[in-house]
């Protein structure tokens, strides 16, 4: 999230320094391009400085009495060349913003994704964490951030203190000391004033700032959450939510435009008080012969040149602070470590069989919370192995160590021998294809969901995945077939299809490791079993690591482990494990009982007169 602002502090430029690489970068055909976007710059100020000089020359020819026909032929040319530096000061400015453009967007397009890519990288506590919204938002004011600070800071800073220079000298030697002073009292003046004045604002432009972000992160989490809102008729809540924080926004926003006006009005205010002053001074020096009407106009021109640039101030000085703020904050996103990281010269996982071993593992999200302790198994290269155990027990924890989305504090986990924190995460999650229990789909089409799992396959192969996963015949029922949207989270689907698109996807994959975490759980009787006998045939001939809830799914399974508070305290096979009259044959009871019962209100529902346990009167 954005750093806050407070009243008074001064921006850090570090973000600056950081983006300097990006601004000088290896292209030489993007170095020309500044180098000739501040020759383009220098060369506009430079015009900028002859107008006035330009004015007052003519304004003397004119002056002249009689005019002669030399006068008029100089006044003519002086005209044109005024006509010149007015043209000068537009085209050197546009051409400077055109050559840049390419450096600039080259720069913000470089940072973006570099810091879309580096997220990707962030451990899943990170994204367990995060705000959406708010994490968006960061990113798009960053990348602004460096349009504004560039935009304002290149070429409105730097050529207005130039200006200031030249404008001074000029007056100077075309004037005298006194006005220049003056005029630079008065720059001073205005700049102190609108710094001051700004500063101030910063706050209720910092208040703005993360309404706006809280009221976008509740908006995009409604949005989401749309069919929850609407399960429990809270749609008048989300909107009162919203409403309080743009309610916080409009009242920043209102506190920002009287602050604006103040600073408006005392900007006007010194600069009235200057020109009058250094219009007067020449006035006088008129009076007394040592000034001519050109001069008093040149002045006067010299004021008018430094009135845009000071009248900007302002908002140069708020857009550059806060621009700052952003790309310190986007920075410091680019900046955060990664929790997993593969070792210097990890080499990538060599799969022969497919044989997981866990040894020992010991894991805790927090170091005051232990999940698993102490747990050790093996799946066999080839064979099915499933944990099952009640919720909270740690199942799920299994299946993201596996993954290497968390390092564990003591123990191993190795595939055919080697120890998953030695390889590289990307050989390692290549290797392993999961259906995971809630499967959450892209807001794409339904060939783009399945292609997900082999980017760049054929459509032979999409379809052919689609058909082993029995939903080639759904797809195909669809108004566009393939090239079906599924809607936000894919949304558009039921459970089941959603189940068979991941499962489709796994197949696409084709790994050697398959991972099941809780995969039909949330599916009714009939699809599961459609689903169950589809995911039999995707784990022939894998190693099959299966995290189950139902225990139906799993008493085919190689060997079974039950875990409880983070210990597996029963293995074997499902005849075995009901034979111990243990943990697990406790809950396969209580499992028939509940699925008996189901089955008998459904009897009843079918046929209101018939009485569960009675036989009907024939």
């Amino acid at each position: 999230m954005a750093h806050p602002v407070e009243e008074g502090d001064a921006p850090s430029f570090r973000p600056l320094w950081i983006l300097m690489p990006y601004l000088w970068p290896a292209n030489r055909g993007l170095r020309l391009r500044v180098f000739v976007s501040l020759l383009c710059m220098m060369l506009g100020i430079a015009a900028t400085a002859w107008f006035p000089l330009l004015m007052g020359q003519v304004t003397d020819q004119l002056s002249v009495k009689p005019v002669s026909a030399l006068a008029i032929g100089a006044t003519l040319a002086l005209v044109g060349a005024y006509v010149v530096a007015r043209i000068m000061m537009q085209a050197f400015g546009q051409l400077r913003d055109g050559i840049f453009a390419k450096v600039l967007y080259h720069a913000m397009r470089q940072v973006a994704v570099q810091t879309f890519g580096h997220i990707h990288t962030l451990s899943l506590r990170f994204h367990l964490e995060r705000k959406t919204g708010g994490l968006s938002r960061v990113i798009d004011r960053g990348v602004k951030g460096i349009d504004s600070l560039l935009s304002f800071a290149l070429f409105s800073i730097f050529p207005t203190i130039f200006q200031l220079l030249l404008f001074s000298i000029i007056m100077v030697v075309k004037l005298d000391w006194t006005i220049a002073l003056v005029t630079l009292v008065m720059v001073v003046l205005y700049t102190w004033f609108t710094f001051a004045i700004t500063r101030w604002r910063v706050a209720f432009r910092r208040d703005m700032n993360q309404s706006d972000t809280d009221a976008n992160t509740k908006a995009v989490d409604s949005l989401l959450n749309f069919e929850t809102v609407k399960y429990f008729g809270n749609e008048k809540h989300e909107t009162i939510r919203f409403d309080k924080s743009m309610e916080k926004y409009s009242t920043a926003s209102i506190q920002s435009q009287i602050s604006l006006s103040v600073l408006n009005t005392g900007q006007a205010t010194i600069m009235a008080l200057g020109m009058g002053a250094v219009m007067m001074l020449t006035a006088l020096g008129i009076k007394d012969g040592r000034f001519t009407v050109g001069d008093f106009v040149m002045a006067n021109a010299i004021l008018m040149q430094l009135y845009q640039p000071l009248n900007l101030l302002g908002t140069v000085y708020r857009e550059i602070t806060q621009s700052l703020v952003d790309m310190d904050a986007m920075f410091r996103l680019l900046r955060r470590p990664q929790e997993v990281k593969d070792k210097p010269g990890a080499k990538p996982l060599a799969v022969s069989g497919g044989a997981i071993i866990f040894d020992n593992v010991v894991f805790a999200y927090d170091p005051e919370r232990i999940v698993l302790k102490g747990v050790s198994f093996t799946v066999p290269a080839g064979k099915t192995v499933a944990v099952v155990g009640p919720s909270g027990a740690g199942k799920s924890t299994i299946s993201r160590i596996l993954y290497r989305f968390y390092d564990i504090q003591s123990g191993s986990v190795t595939i055919d021998g080697q120890d998953i924190r030695d390889v590289t995460q990307e050989s390692l999650r290549a290797t392993i294809g999961i259906v995971p229990q809630d499967t959450v789909l892209f807001n794409d089409t339904v060939k783009y969901n399945i292609a997900y799992g082999r980017i760049g396959a054929s459509e032979a192969q999409i379809k052919d995945a689609a058909r082993l996963a029995q939903i080639d015949k759904f797809i195909t029922l669809l108004p566009q077939g393939y090239d079906s949207m599924v809607g936000e989270r894919g949304l558009k689907l039921s459970g089941g299809e959603k189940q068979r698109v991941a499962i489709a996807r796994t197949i696409l994959k084709n790994p050697p490791i398959l991972m099941l975490d809780e995969a039909t759980s949330a599916l009714d009787t009939g699809t599961e079993r459609e689903i169950q006998g589809a995911l039999q045939q995707v784990s022939q001939g894998r190693t099959t690591l299966v995290i189950a809830h139902r225990l139906s799914t799993v008493i085919d399974a190689d060997e079974i482990l039950v875990l409880d508070h983070g210990q597996i305290i029963e293995r074997g096979r499902h005849g075995e494990l009901l034979a111990m009259g243990g943990h697990y044959a406790s809950m396969w009871n209580k499992q028939r009982e509940a699925a008996a019962a189901r089955e008998k209100l459904k009897e009843v529902e079918a046929d209101p007169d018939v009485v569960p346990g009675v036989a009907r009167a024939t």
